[in-house]
């Protein structure tokens, strides 16, 4: 009951000071109410076992189970990859104290017209932290086979659309990997950049190779590992919550509300399983298929698309959920610490701590 308690006073604290990201001209952090934000997200795009993506998401009937199970893991922002245009689910996320990188357009087969209308519908909500134009687009040719120009431009456009109807809000793009610099210059509506990045138990050189590109703001749109070892033909539960854990610390040591970080937080992949991701098998069943495309998670490099969840599908929480959980937060406040010790360490808030 006391845990409970103190949770809900963390969530107070948090509507009193969340507003619409904000961005300033030459400086790679983002800010809310004044202060640099760090991101301990998750993806999250809830389909029922038979359902399936896009038309199987059912935000309203996952948002009250899953928003607790988020924020009791110190879930700050979550990312979705279609739009959330009903206000009662941005409700829920609201009142467990998280806000929402909200996709607008992912999908070059939508209509333009579409957008006002989603904008319109939620961009006064608190909830809403920024928008999203596009998901490893350079990779998906915007899932309707356009080269990376064709992509690059329409979700540029959509960017601009999108300021054309809410000035408040910053929009992102998430690339698969970190986008060349002829592509963040060409692509001047993007205010944030967000890279999906899977290379086992590193990120290699990729807050470098970013920062030598851009100073706009960056973060982790998708990270982490699945739950399926295929090297063992078995779940490993052991080996996704120790990549979780070293994946995550490594984007807190490099956050930018320390002096020299780079990047603003990241959203692991993904909150629950999801049975409909294997083409070869079925939306009842949970299959092993994968993909290996030459890079990959931690410990085989192979894609089960069917395994990635903190939780299984019927949300019973596996290790990484615990080890996610149990991973400190950034202090904005300490950061001044980090320019006397040298260590991050001492400005990171443990979730125990917080509730």
């Amino acid at each position: 009951m006391l845990r409970r308690l103190k949770f809900l006073l963390a969530v107070l604290a948090w509507h009193g000071s969340a507003l619409p990201a904000h961005i300033r001209p030459g400086d790679r952090r983002i800010y809310v109410n004044g202060v640099p934000l760090h991101m301990k997200g998750v993806n999250w795009n809830p389909v029922a076992v038979g359902d399936s993506h896009p038309f199987g998401l059912a935000f309203a009937d996952f948002v009250a189970r899953d928003a607790r199970i988020m924020a009791e893991a110190g879930v700050n922002v979550v990312r979705t990859y279609e739009t959330v245009a009903d206000p009662a689910v941005l409700d829920e996320l609201w009142r467990n104290g998280i806000q929402i990188l909200n996709t607008i357009y992912a999908h070059g087969g939508k209509a333009l017209e579409a957008v006002q209308k989603e904008v319109d519908a939620v961009k006064h909500h608190p909830a809403l932290l920024m928008w999203v134009a596009g998901n490893e687009w350079n990779y998906n040719g915007c899932y309707q086979h356009m080269n990376v120009d064709q992509c690059g431009h329409r979700l540029n456009e959509v960017a601009k659309l999108v300021k054309k109807y809410d000035q408040q809000h910053p929009v992102a793009s998430v690339y698969g990997e970190a986008p060349p610099l002829d592509v963040i210059q060409k692509m001047d509506a993007i205010d944030v950049w967000g890279v999906n990045y899977y290379d086992e138990l590193t990120f290699g050189d990729l807050f470098k190779r970013f920062a030598e590109r851009s100073t706009k703001p960056f973060f982790l749109g998708e990270y982490g590992a699945d739950a399926y070892d295929t090297i063992n033909a078995a779940v490993n539960e052991d080996a996704q919550a120790y990549a979780t854990k070293v994946l995550t610390e490594q984007i807190m040591e490099n956050s930018a509300i320390f002096p020299g970080g780079i990047c603003s937080g990241g959203l692991i992949f993904e909150l629950a399983d999801e049975w409909w991701k294997d083409g070869d098998g079925s939306p009842l069943a949970q299959d092993t298929g994968g993909l290996a495309p030459g890079g990959g998670p931690f410990p085989d490099r192979v894609f089960n698309e069917e395994w990635w969840g903190l939780l299984t599908v019927e949300r019973v929480p596996r290790k990484a959920y615990y080890a996610f959980a149990a991973l400190a937060i950034p202090r904005p406040d300490l950061a001044e610490s980090v320019l006397k010790h040298g260590t991050p360490a001492a400005a990171f808030l443990t979730l125990d701590s917080r509730l």
